[in-house]
């Protein structure tokens, strides 16, 4: 299984990708939306990661490139933010789910095979 994560947050980012790979997963890593858009052009992703707050592109206009390229990839959305409108957005967006930092990366995993088992 391929995981895209995008997050600016180094230590987040190096945190989930640990946790990923130390389970078995494959991980392609990106620090703004504009390189998560493009690597989901070019590369047959199985489950996104994304922070909503990001720089180039947001975590909601990934979504939102996702229609525009048909691509249905199960994405888990992170945000500091647990805004319930920032929450409806991202859902109304097609995110599979939504989790508030800080979170656990043992939780995050549970969230990752529960999604791969769909």
């Amino acid at each position: 299984m391929l995981i895209l994560i995008a997050e600016d947050d180094e230590l987040i980012l190096k945190t989930i990708e640990y946790k990923l790979i130390k389970e078995g997963y494959s991980v392609i890593c990106t620090r703004n939306g504009k390189d998560a858009i493009e690597t989901i052009k070019n590369t047959d992703i199985d489950l996104i990661i994304t922070d909503i707050m990001m720089p180039f592109a947001s975590g909601t206009e990934i979504l939102a490139a996702m229609k525009t390229l048909n691509k249905k990839i199960p994405v888990i959305m992170l945000s500091s933010m647990g805004q319930e409108e920032v929450v409806l957005e991202a859902f109304d967006l097609g995110a599979s789910d939504f989790m508030v930092k800080p979170f656990s990366p043992n939780e995050l995993l549970l969230r990752i095979k529960k999604l791969s088992n769909l």
